[in-house]
């Protein structure tokens, strides 16, 4: 995974909810409950991120993606390996 798009990822949905939480904080109503404000913004967020985010989004989910099919393939022993294994363990038992 490329940590240049998970961080820019990042900093674009957290920039999705400040800055309507910023606009909002504005209306004298949402001074008193800022925490209706809060709720707001994240609708408000959440709804910029999936209309405006699909690419980072699928950019970030890609790089995991590939991340762990790596991870399992390296943690992966092939039959080789372990049948080379037991044959260089058999072939040093014959030579005592």
């Amino acid at each position: 995974m490329k940590a240049r798009s998970a961080l820019l990822y990042t900093v674009l949905r957290l920039l999705a909810f400040i800055v309507p939480f910023a606009i909002l904080m504005l209306f004298p109503v949402f001074q008193e409950l800022y925490w209706l404000a809060a709720i707001f913004a994240a609708l408000i967020g959440l709804s910029l991120s999936l209309l405006f985010l699909r690419r980072p989004l699928d950019d970030v989910s890609a790089g995991l993606a590939d991340r762990r099919e790596r991870r399992k393939r390296a943690d992966r022993v092939s039959d080789e390996d372990i049948e080379d294994a037991a044959s260089d363990a058999g072939g040093a038992a014959d030579q005592r």
